[in-house]
């Protein structure tokens, strides 16, 4: 047990903390929203979780900084896409500044407007419930209303690179 003597901020190294936070292998997921002038918003995410079954909820994290975070939080929709492990392509394109992230990008119309990326393993289309403020990011819960999953293996993200799953079990 803590008590608050024995607690001592810690003081890091971030890079070396990213390095070792990397050693936990995610899911490589987009999401997107429309913004309130109706553009497609997209960001490459790794912190995709379920939350709940009943009622059905999951939640990513977006940093404030980012360009895109503005019109994620004010958005009344957003779509998860859980990315096949051939789309490190489309990782790599939502996750670096372009002027539009969805160039050359196969994509459909979802629920509120939503951009719906096509040939993706796994998809949810989500109510924007709420936003949680934690850190440096803020946490966006949303409620699933419509989801499609066709299978397949997904993208993996480890150690500051790409991966699949069959690179990790051989």
């Amino acid at each position: 047990m803590h008590t608050d003597e024995s607690v001592r901020e810690a003081t890091f190294d971030f890079r070396d903390l990213r390095r070792a936070l990397g050693q936990f292998a995610t899911g490589v997921n987009v999401v997107t929203a429309r913004s309130g002038d109706g553009k497609p918003v997209g960001m490459t995410v790794n912190s995709f979780s379920a939350v709940s079954l009943n009622p059905p909820l999951v939640s990513w994290c977006v940093r404030r900084e980012a360009p895109s975070a503005p019109a994620f939080i004010a958005a009344s929709h957003f779509a998860v896409h859980v990315l096949d492990s051939s789309h490190a392509h489309i990782a790599r394109q939502f996750s670096t500044p372009a002027p539009d992230k969805f160039a050359g990008i196969e994509f459909g119309t979802g629920i509120g407007g939503l951009p719906v990326l096509s040939g993706v393993i796994a998809h949810f289309e989500c109510r924007n419930m709420r936003t949680v403020e934690v850190g440096d990011h803020i946490m966006l819960i949303g409620q699933i209303e419509r989801y499609a999953a066709r299978g397949g293996e997904p993208l993996i993200f480890h150690s500051g690179g790409f991966r699949s799953l069959s690179d990790i079990v051989t």
